[in-house]
């Protein structure tokens, strides 16, 4: 009988991908891949550490997955391991390996399952010293969207954030070996394939930056229907790539470009590298090559410094650059970063500015689906949901829900959009 192995994963794109390489590693050894249950042989978590709310979600599921079932084998992994080591004090986990080496917890693993007494191995390598890109891959997902790692680590170290100290260096997995993971997916089916990184404007192999890479993907993976980035910074947007978006349909009418604040002083309080002048010209580049383009970005509200005025600059220049979607986050001090040690501002006024924006993120949310209604798009189909509907999403990353047919899913299909009801688009299959 298979043993099962149930799996745990918090944060990022990058996590998603990690995770995945290991339940295709665990798959290819004859293992049962479920979701956690109290019958698993063994539960993987891969943690996220990127505010102190992920922190504690990350402990929560730990402790969840010891209780679901004591007998089982407890491998935790990833940002959490890697920068809190007071984790290494909790008696449920058997395994603990962080970032940079988490094949071997799968070795690791192994052992364990034969024999359960061998005395907890906690597997943590010094990260800021990592310059070894871990070569994991992917061939299959339990989705319809392909994730691609192609880089990890950041050396940004802006003032609030704690990745850098969790994911190391940057480090690029090379370009041959990105283009063969490409193909192998593309010919399992995947039509959208997202590129991930840490870092991932900071794409470099051997010389061949992102957009060299990108290039190379366009025109060597020929079955490759829509290519996507899961983030970069606007200043790692240079012309090349920008002229890129605008000759070739394959890459995504969407980008998220983290802003962080709205305000000069601001930025420059958290050390980030571009002022409002840089991100307003650089958006209005990118929208004269694809004049209907989604960006989504980032925003941190309450960041030590950050007045009312402040506050209100963000929310006048996120109305300005009329972002698809906000993602809204209330700063979050982190022991080992430069902002803890600064003044900072209180809950309640982070937590009235935190309703303010994602007020207004609803608003340009809307008024930018609103822009598409009675337009024909493409649509690759994902899921079925309920009540006879299924979705997927546009090039621009429009959900849309169209009347379910089973042979459509993983499908690209054509689609006019109907209605925004309830904040949902509708849409009709042609």
């Amino acid at each position: 009988m298979k043993k099962k192995i149930g799996f745990q994963t918090l944060g990022c794109k990058v996590n998603i991908y990690e995770s995945n390489a290991l339940k295709n590693e665990l798959l290819k050894r004859g293992y049962e891949v479920v979701e956690p249950s109290s019958d698993c042989d063994a539960f993987i978590v891969n943690t996220c550490s990127v505010t102190n709310m992920a922190d504690a979600k990350s402990r929560k599921i730990i402790k969840r997955m010891a209780r679901l079932n004591k007998d089982a084998v407890l491998c935790v992994m990833g940002c959490y391991s890697q920068t809190n080591k007071q984790v290494d004090d909790l008696e449920e986990i058997d395994i603990l390996v962080g970032n940079g080496n988490k094949l071997e917890i799968i070795e690791l693993l192994e052992e364990k399952l034969i024999d359960k007494e061998i005395a907890k191995k906690i597997k943590r390598i010094d990260i800021l010293n990592e310059h070894n890109y871990e070569k994991l891959e992917v061939t299959s997902y339990d989705h319809t969207r392909a994730f691609v790692k192609i880089e990890d680590g950041c050396e940004n170290f802006c003032a609030y954030c704690i990745i850098p100290f969790a994911r190391g260096p940057v480090r690029s997995k090379k370009a041959d070996d990105v283009i063969a993971e490409l193909k192998r997916i593309t010919e399992n089916g995947y039509l959208e394939v997202v590129l991930a990184g840490i870092h991932t404007g900071k794409y470099n192999d051997n010389g061949l930056n992102l957009t060299g890479l990108i290039k190379r993907i366009l025109a060597e993976v020929p079955k490759l229907k829509r290519l996507r980035l899961s983030s970069i910074e606007i200043n790692e947007i240079d012309e090349e790539f920008i002229e890129l978006m605008r000759t070739n349909p394959i890459l995504a009418n969407h980008l998220h470009l983290p802003l962080q604040a709205g305000s000069n002083y601001i930025l420059e309080k958290m050390e980030r590298r571009y002022d409002l002048n840089f991100f307003r010209a650089k958006i209005a580049k990118i929208r004269a090559a694809r004049p209907n383009i989604s960006i989504s970005t980032d925003i941190i509200v309450g960041f030590p410094y950050e007045s009312d005025e402040d506050f209100n600059q963000t929310l006048s220049f996120s109305e300005e650059i009329a972002f698809s979607k906000i993602h809204v986050f209330p700063f979050s001090a982190r022991s080992g970063t430069k902002a803890v040690d600064m003044p900072q501002v209180n809950e309640s006024v982070k937590k009235e500015r935190a309703r303010k924006l994602i007020s207004l993120s609803t608003k340009l949310e809307k008024e930018y689906a609103l822009k598409f209604i009675g337009e024909e798009v493409e649509l690759i189909v994902e899921h079925e949901i309920n009540e006879g509907f299924m979705y997927g999403h546009t090039s621009n990353y429009l959900e849309v829900l169209v009347p379910f047919e089973s042979k459509l899913i993983g499908k690209n299909i054509r689609v006019v959009i109907r209605e925004l009801k309830a904040g949902k688009l509708y849409g009709d299959i042609i």
